[in-house]
């Protein structure tokens, strides 16, 4: 619905901002007759989250960008790649287990050190919009008129199933989806356990940011990063 970039500011220097693909914006409001100034105010809490995670941690935005860039540079389009990804597919499937079920067609295909690269990049994805939606509701409860409607119609929108949940399941679309949740549970998981202060320590360097298990385990990521429960 949003996305953040950068632009140049009247006294020359470079300021991010964040811009909003407006027909979304407007096929969202329609559909669920959201009331447009509760609306964007609500998602612009959200995105602005976004915006100081880039911003106000210094190490945020070259970590991302270098973990984009190793993931590119393991691409391998090599014909075998495809061979051995549809044969562990088959392998999967006998075993009773959906192939798809860990990232789509992209984790299909895979190698095993992409997918390591690929998994950090998910723990990422989910720690980020976990806690952009924790504070876009808990600020929105406070603020924003209409707040818990809105946040129970998305929830439902990203939990839907048929044709639309096959397609994101297809191409690992339902990952991000699922990122809202798992990422939102750890947040209010670290929340009840140590207290709200607790989560600063994500922030601290790349070494603190909770793994995938980790992310439904606040316990355990607390424990390493030495916060008392």
């Amino acid at each position: 619905m949003a996305q953040r970039g950068s632009h140049v500011a009247d006294n020359g220097a470079t300021a991010d901002a964040v811009y909003y693909v407006g027909a979304n914006i407007l096929a969202l409001e329609k559909r669920f007759a959201f009331r447009p100034l509760d609306f964007r105010l609500w998602i612009a809490i959200h995105e602005v989250t976004h915006r100081a995670q880039f911003t106000g941690v210094p190490w945020m935005r070259d970590y991302f960008l270098g973990l984009v860039r190793q993931a590119l540079d393991l691409v391998d389009p090599d014909p075998k790649t495809v061979m051995r990804a549809l044969t562990s597919a088959v392998e999967e499937i006998r075993a009773g287990r959906n192939p798809l079920d860990d990232g789509g067609l992209i984790g299909l295909l895979a190698s095993p050190e992409q997918r390591g690269v690929l998994g950090q990049v998910q723990a990422l994805m989910s720690l980020l919009e976990g806690h952009g939606n924790v504070v876009m509701d808990d600020l929105g409860k406070e603020y924003v008129a209409g707040q818990e409607r809105m946040s129970r119609v998305l929830q439902q929108r990203r939990q839907r199933g048929g044709i639309s949940g096959l397609v994101q399941k297809l191409f690992g679309l339902e990952q991000k989806m699922r990122q809202y949740e798992v990422g939102e549970k750890f947040v209010r998981g670290v929340h009840e356990l140590a207290g709200p202060r607790a989560l600063d320590r994500v922030w601290d360097a790349p070494t603190s940011l909770p793994t995938l298990p980790e992310l439904t385990d606040p316990a355990c990521w607390l424990a390493r990063v030495g916060v008392a429960v």
